[in-house]
């Protein structure tokens, strides 16, 4: 990257809201105004144990396809001096990231994280059975996403890089242009476009791709079989699978940020307090009692 475009990139990632609101397969975390982060649900290895934690900016949570019933479980967060924290199932050494810098965004997959670093480039820990973790030659990258499998990359220019398993063709995005923000679910990949409509390729057994009629959309989150749009408005759209009901977001009002785990859906309002639907099973959807959480820079009140 030359120092130019290396500049353009840096405003760009400055530019992107930090998520702040987190779903796993069975927990939720939460980043609060102060740095601290929360956390509720399945606890069984450790994913929830954040109450240490101070001066972080963003938070992302380990999902998983409801099929399986291991490697779902590690927290990540993002620290203001750019170093990164975990805690969890650690067994593809997912959560080895203390010795990461200079980063600037993360997400996470199944057994594996991934970090967006200042500089354009990526950084991946974890299982790489299917090449998800292989993004050390990507270079321009402005905005990361992970699904179970296959793991996409947003660049400066708007195209996208995919890697990773393609047996649904959710890493077929090489012709896509003018996308602004990514999203991975377990078998689909989904892109925001500059004019608010979506696009997205991948398995559409369940409907998680029929989402060609979205407008004015503003922000995307892809669970393991289902997908949620965030409009202008401040509403919520969901499509896909919803035998939990983790698609009944119709009456949500004045969101700012989402996130979708396996089976449950979150929306961050702009009081900074917490809405969820879904499976309940583990307590990943008591957030109600949740006060200041960070809104994401630029939106919100």
């Amino acid at each position: 990257m030359d120092f130019t475009k290396a500049k353009e990139a840096m405003l760009e990632m400055k530019r992107r809201p930090k998520p702040t609101i987190a779903a796993g397969r069975r927990h939720t975390v939460g980043l609060k105004s102060d740095g601290t982060v929360v956390a509720v649900g399945d606890n069984k290895y450790g994913q929830c144990e954040v109450s240490g934690w101070r001066d972080m900016v963003s938070v992302a949570a380990g999902n998983v396809h409801m099929a399986t019933n291991t490697g779902n479980a590690h927290t990540v967060a993002l620290k203001a001096d750019g170093t990164v924290a975990a805690v969890g199932w650690n067994t593809y050494g997912q959560c080895e990231v203390s010795d990461w810098n200079d980063m600037v965004a993360i997400v996470t997959g199944w057994r594996r994280t991934i970090g967006l670093t200042s500089d354009g480039t990526v950084a991946a820990v974890g299982r790489n059975k299917d090449g998800e973790c292989s993004v050390g030659g990507w270079l321009d990258i402005v905005g990361v996403a992970a699904g179970d499998w296959h793991t996409i990359g947003l660049r400066l220019d708007g195209t996208v890089a995919a890697v990773g398993n393609n047996r649904y063709r959710q890493c077929e995005v090489s012709g896509w242009r003018d996308i602004v923000e990514v999203a991975a679910g377990y078998l689909h990949t989904v892109g925001l476009q500059s004019d608010g409509t979506v696009t997205a390729v991948g398995q559409n057994k369940h409907g998680q791709c029929d989402i060609s009629d979205w407008r004015s959309i503003v922000a995307i989150a892809a669970g393991s079989n289902h997908t949620v749009g965030l409009k202008s408005d401040g509403t919520v759209m969901a499509v896909g699978w919803n035998e939990y009901g983790h698609c009944q977001v119709s009456e949500w009002r004045d969101i700012v940020a989402i996130a979708a785990g396996c089976t449950h859906t979150v929306g961050l309002k702009s009081d900074g307090t917490v809405v969820a639907v879904g499976n309940n099973e583990h307590g990943q959807c008591d957030v109600s009692g949740w006060r200041g959480i960070q809104l994401p820079v630029g939106r919100g009140a």
